[in-house]
């Protein structure tokens, strides 16, 4: 079952022709990662980063863009889990807006000590929650 969440283009993701310049869909793209730990899995970025010294950095991400989005638009993204390895997750997330795909990205994520900058197991509560969020 996929994660989804509506971001509305602003006038901060647009380059002067008014269409979304690709790097602001990275952004995106992690402010949706980011709402999906939240709501999902429960653990929230800061919970994350600041209270446990833990982090889930990209290590990965391959991004197709389909279509152009404009000012003004309503994309929905849908996130889903690809795959749950040790310390790693693969996460797909696609765009639209309306029935037209604008961009699909696959990225990889891996959990990590903050402190030492090494992988380190998913912890079992928010290993729980991914395998439940995707089965």
């Amino acid at each position: 079952m996929a994660f989804t969440t509506q971001r509305k283009v602003r006038f901060q993701h647009c380059d002067p022709a008014g269409i979304v310049f690709y790097p602001r869909y990275f952004e995106l793209i992690n402010s949706v990662v980011e709402d999906w730990f939240e709501e999902a899995l429960h653990h929230d970025f800061n919970q994350l980063h600041v209270e446990n010294g833990t982090g889930v950095p990209t290590v990965s991400i391959e991004t197709q863009f389909h279509a152009p989005s404009r000012l003004g638009e309503r994309l929905m993204f849908e996130l889903s889990v690809q795959a749950v390895g040790r310390s790693s997750l693969n996460l797909q997330v696609i765009a639209y807006c309306g029935e037209q795909k604008r961009l699909t990205s696959c990225l990889t994520l891996v959990f990590m000590e903050l402190s030492s900058g090494k992988s380190m197991p998913w912890n079992d509560a928010i290993r729980q929650h991914i395998t439940v969020e995707n089965q």
